[in-house]
């Protein structure tokens, strides 16, 4: 089982920017993919991003691309996801999940057993 702690949300202006942290522990193995899900009020939750740890494989939601950046620091056992350019559509929870998975490619949600707790990112004037 993976553990994982959320940081770094907050409230930003529209066109702000923001860095989430994902800090993981426990059994990290090779093929561990760090994923962000968002849930907005009233929504259902969604895919953000996806990255596996050995090699910063990454797959985004169409509707972030060009605007969130997911990395990962291996010796760290941390994941980020840098926000640029935020719009109000963008205010959610945001979790961090984890999943065993030994393709490259975003593992299936259901694939996803370990979530962090989330935290709020709320774009506002």
């Amino acid at each position: 089982q993976v553990q994982l702690v959320e940081s770094g949300g907050g409230l930003v202006q529209p066109g702000g920017s923001l860095r989430l942290s994902c800090s993981a522990s426990g059994r990290i193995s090779s093929n561990l993919h760090m994923a962000w899900f968002r849930q907005a009020p009233g929504k259902e939750q969604e895919f953000v991003a996806d990255i596996r740890l050995s090699d910063s494989a990454t797959s985004y939601a169409d509707s972030v691309k060009g605007r969130f950046t997911i990395s990962r620091d291996s010796a760290k056992n941390t994941g980020y996801l840098e926000m640029s350019n935020l719009k109000p559509e963008a205010t959610a929870v945001y979790y961090c999940a984890a999943a065993q998975f030994i393709w490259a490619t975003r593992p299936p949600d259901s694939a996803f057993g370990s979530w962090g707790h989330g935290t709020q990112v709320t774009v506002s004037s």
